[in-house]
């Protein structure tokens, strides 16, 4: 990647990662033309090639600063005191929803990067894939199992979850609805009801 592409105004810097990672997700790697990205974000098609070499330069690009935009807004959203469960979880997705007021498709591009099958993409990405989700293991490490009531798996709980959010979320997107406020309330209310199903009685 060319480095004078952060020399660009900050706008024009937001137009093309936004447009990368929204062919990205809702495309894929293989199936995301570069024709597609530049007429989302309104350039030249020259231009994409100055700052990025090539699709995998892109690709390669948006995937390294998903992760450590994510990171960052971890970090400081995230409260290192916490320790209870469904609050550590709704402070996760209050981060994520944060990022996606600057960039909407981040966190489907990450969670559908997982799916990616192309070996091209796989190797580009590979020293950074694993360092979100131990981050995210490393917080949920944290949390005060013995409130949950006994004989709740709670691994079987967290991927029912996960699924279930993470389901909503490309829903809505592939549905063409998707409003961080509303999302967010959505969230808040599952977790609430999963924490009075799960939590034994004080």
């Amino acid at each position: 990647m060319n480095d004078k592409f952060f020399d660009l105004k900050k706008e024009k810097q937001d137009r093309m990662i936004n447009a990368a990672l929204k062919l990205f997700a809702m495309k894929g790697y293989e199936h995301a033309s570069t024709d597609d990205i530049v007429r989302e974000a309104s350039i030249s098609k020259g231009l994409l090639f100055h700052y990025f070499i090539s699709k995998i330069g892109l690709y390669s690009f948006v995937y390294d600063y998903s992760v450590r935009y994510m990171m960052l807004e971890l970090s400081t959203t995230v409260s290192k005191g916490e320790t209870d469960y469904f609050e550590l979880v709704w402070q996760i997705w209050q981060a994520q929803l944060q990022v996606m007021h600057n960039y909407p498709y981040m966190l489907l591009f990450l969670n559908e990067s997982k799916k990616e099958d192309v070996s091209e993409a796989l190797v580009a990405t590979e020293e950074k894939r694993g360092v979100l989700s131990h981050q995210l293991g490393q917080i949920m490490r944290r949390a005060d199992i013995t409130r949950f009531k006994q004989g709740i798996d709670i691994d079987k709980l967290t991927k029912m979850m996960q699924y279930t959010l993470n389901g909503l979320l490309e829903e809505q997107f592939y549905a063409g609805a998707f409003q961080p406020e509303l999302f967010g309330e959505e969230v808040k209310g599952y977790l609430g009801l999963l924490k009075k199903m799960s939590y034994a009685e004080e």
